[in-house]
């Protein structure tokens, strides 16, 4: 029934205004309530569960799907309607109020725009509303700000300053692979191939690839292991008993202690994996490559997280184009 709800409010759009289409929804949904009492009485909470089940089967991370189901939530208990009846005005008020309110940066509110966006485009293709009010809510613009990376005298620092083996053994694997925290924290030590100087991670939606380490880092991995006297099967542990596995929260504090102990710039993990990247385009390694090892699914992205070198940029404009 729902379809054929859609198919003759899609061949009436060109004939009547948005008003009236409106109008026609609420007439024809009301109509034809009696003979489908369970899909009029789904709640926005229900929605929004059904849509959240559907991003876990799509393969999204609980931590996103986390994301997702506050940022819909709020929205909804500000607006207080039903999802079919939210129009594009309300969904600009309630951004432009958010963003005032909590004093956001635009970059911040257009995360918030696309999550809900989401959301109701969706619903949309479930057919559970007519059109998205999100539609005509375009991205919001954002300064485009060159993030800084740790330097090569930086690096050596953090090294330096270890006095934990683990802690040295992290910075290496960081710096090397590129990795993201939350792969880092998931290795075990059987997923390491020392032999290779490789290990295979699961990113974003349980994608799997492969990626290296250097020298360096096998060294002081191995030295890590072979000092260890727990049976945990994970990479990295606490440093004290019972010796559990290491959490995305206790690598961020452990490099941000470090990083102000040497009066580093905002030392975290995610700066590591940008500077892997820059220093491998630096170098000159081709972007679909690097792409491949941070494991990007658009190039865009690859392009955003390294800064290239303007000395290298000068020197090939004036090899290629002298």
């Amino acid at each position: 029934m729902e379809e054929k709800i859609v198919t003759i409010l899609n061949e009436m759009a060109e004939y009547l205004t948005v008003p009236q289409m409106k109008k026609l929804q609420e007439v024809i949904l009301r109509t034809f309530s009696e003979n489908e009492p369970e899909k009029q009485q789904i709640s926005n909470e229900e929605f929004l569960k059904m849509f959240l089940d559907a991003k876990r089967i799509e393969g999204c991370s609980e931590r996103t799907i986390q994301y997702y189901k506050v940022t819909a939530e709020h929205m909804l208990s500000q607006t207080k309607k039903e999802i079919r009846k939210i129009t594009t005005d309300e969904m600009r008020s309630y951004l432009a109020d958010y963003q005032k309110r909590n004093n956001c940066s635009n970059v911040t509110i257009d995360n918030i725009r696309r999550n809900i966006s989401s959301f109701f485009t969706w619903l949309e293709e479930e057919d559970y509303i007519l059109k998205s009010p999100m539609r005509r809510i375009h991205k919001i613009k954002t300064k485009t700000v060159v993030k800084s990376v740790i330097t090569d005298e930086g690096i050596e620092q953090l090294r330096d300053h270890c006095t934990q083996i683990r802690d040295l053994a992290m910075i290496d694997l960081l710096y090397s692979t590129g990795i993201r925290v939350g792969e880092l924290v998931n290795l075990n030590i059987g997923d390491i191939d020392f032999e290779e100087r490789e290990c295979v991670v699961y990113g974003k939606g349980d994608k799997e690839r492969r990626v290296y380490f250097d020298a360096k880092a096998k060294v002081h991995l191995t030295e890590y292991i072979e000092s260890r006297e727990d049976k945990n099967p994970a990479l990295f542990v606490t440093l004290d008993a019972p010796y559990d596995r290491l959490k995305i929260s206790g690598v961020e504090i452990r490099l941000r202690q470090l990083g102000r102990e040497l009066g580093l710039e905002r030392i975290h993990p995610h700066k590591f994996r940008r500077t892997m990247a820059t220093r491998a385009i630096d170098k000159g390694m081709p972007i679909e490559q690097v792409q491949k090892i941070l494991g990007h699914s658009q190039i865009d992205t690859t392009m955003q997280y390294a800064m290239v070198n303007q000395n290298n940029v000068k020197a090939s404009h004036q090899k290629y184009m002298a």
